[in-house]
């Protein structure tokens, strides 16, 4: 499947049925954004590295393009749906194979030379090959799936995915490690280094960082997180030219006076729509971002730091706001969070999510006392198979 990845914290795994195919994905830490979602199961088979032909019909979540042999699901990374390839299996288990790419014998018309040297080796991007308006259709799709077979929801539109305006050079920070001599970031499924001296989806300001910190040199097994001008280090959007798209689409979506940010990390939401509220109550566990988030507070704002699982149903009996945004770890909203949200619902809930595997599920149980209205992926990092999505919901009658 390959990997997808994730700048907040948290370990989970979900079960996704792609028939007749169980897969089981794991959020671990595993690469330079900070967590990966690989695909486990419980059953593995040797193989004998065969050769073989396949038609791909799909990219799946994660970015693995999706072919059959023998009526199996055979996954095979760097592909594109509409080709024909030449594929060695790696891996077989007892519901789906993997495969390697050695050949396309068919290229879809929508294949593009990568821009980056080490795309395929590297672990940061998945999507390099694949021109950026079928990168967007793939992450609506995918979306779209999850939301079936997780959520089982399909009364729903997703809109198209809102595009970044730089498709390269957007991150503004980059975690880089040090192996044998080597500064770069993990090769994809390992831990070992690929040496990197430009990274062309970073910004210039931290490709001139990485510069620098390759001829001063860095320790082997360390490890350096690398930061445009001005960016804090505490969770801020990593995608700026998204960022502020985002901003936009929830404050078109908010209502009432009272807004609880939940997950607030250093008030990116609250702090952009306290204009549009009397009350804006901040809640996030982690103490720096709390910090930074009350530095900058205007009047009306509150920032508190607790856990969002432990205090939520206090805080919303308390405020009783009549939007809620929630923006998550990538394991999505624990048991208490939910049933705090079905026991006061409140007129609008906007769920930012960096996990649409997650959010299919969180919307599932939520869907008794909520609707969905929208449902709005951003491309918050292009070239890789991470999707952003945002659900907009509100009370049922």
């Amino acid at each position: 499947m390959g990997c997808i990845f994730c700048p907040k914290r948290g370990l989970t795994h979900i079960e996704l049925v792609i028939e007749p195919v169980m897969l089981t994905f794991v959020l671990a830490p595993a690469n330079k954004f900070g967590f990966a979602i690989s695909v486990k199961s419980s059953r593995s088979f040797s193989t004998s590295h065969r050769i073989v032909e396949l038609d791909v019909h799909d990219v799946a979540f994660g970015g693995a393009g999706v072919g059959r042999l023998e009526g199996k699901v055979v996954f095979v990374p760097l592909t594109i749906d509409g080709e024909r390839v030449q594929a060695k299996l790696i891996e077989r288990r007892s519901g789906y194979d993997r495969a390697q790419l050695t050949k396309v014998l068919l290229p879809s018309t929508r294949r593009v030379g990568p821009v980056c040297p080490h795309f395929g080796r590297c672990g940061g991007c998945d999507y390099q090959h694949i021109a950026y308006d079928h990168q967007l259709e793939l992450k609506r799709r995918q979306v779209i799936q999850l939301l079936e077979r997780i959520g089982r929801i399909t009364d729903v539109q997703v809109s198209p995915t809102s595009p970044c305006a730089r498709p390269y050079a957007f991150r503004n920070r980059i975690t880089v490690h040090a192996m044998e001599g080597r500064i770069g970031f993990f090769e994809k499924n390992s831990r070992n280094v690929v040496d990197v001296e430009h990274c062309p989806i970073a910004v210039p300001a931290v490709n001139e960082e990485l510069k620098e910190l390759r001829e001063k040199g860095l320790r082997d097994g360390q490890h350096r997180t690398l930061r445009g001008l001005d960016v804090p280090r505490t969770f801020t959007q990593t995608n700026e030219f998204i960022a502020s798209a985002l901003v936009d689409y929830v404050a078109r979506q908010v209502t009432g006076d009272i807004l609880v940010d939940a997950y607030c990390g250093s008030g990116f939401f609250g702090h952009a729509l306290a204009h549009r509220f009397r009350i804006v109550i901040g809640l996030d566990w982690n103490e720096p971002a709390i910090a930074a988030a009350k530095l900058t507070a205007n009047p009306n704002e509150e920032y508190i730091c607790d856990d969002v699982s432990a205090a939520i149903a206090s805080v919303l009996e308390e405020y009783e706001p009549q939007t809620i945004i929630l923006d998550p770890p990538a394991d999505g909203l624990k048991g208490s969070v939910t049933k705090a949200l079905l026991t006061k619902p409140s007129n609008r809930l906007i769920y930012v999510s960096c996990n649409p595997a997650t959010l299919a599920r969180d919307l599932s149980r939520l869907a008794s006392r909520y609707r969905i209205i929208e449902i709005q992926p951003f491309d918050m990092f292009p070239q890789t198979a991470e999707i952003e999505v945002v659900a907009v919901l509100e009370a049922r009658p």
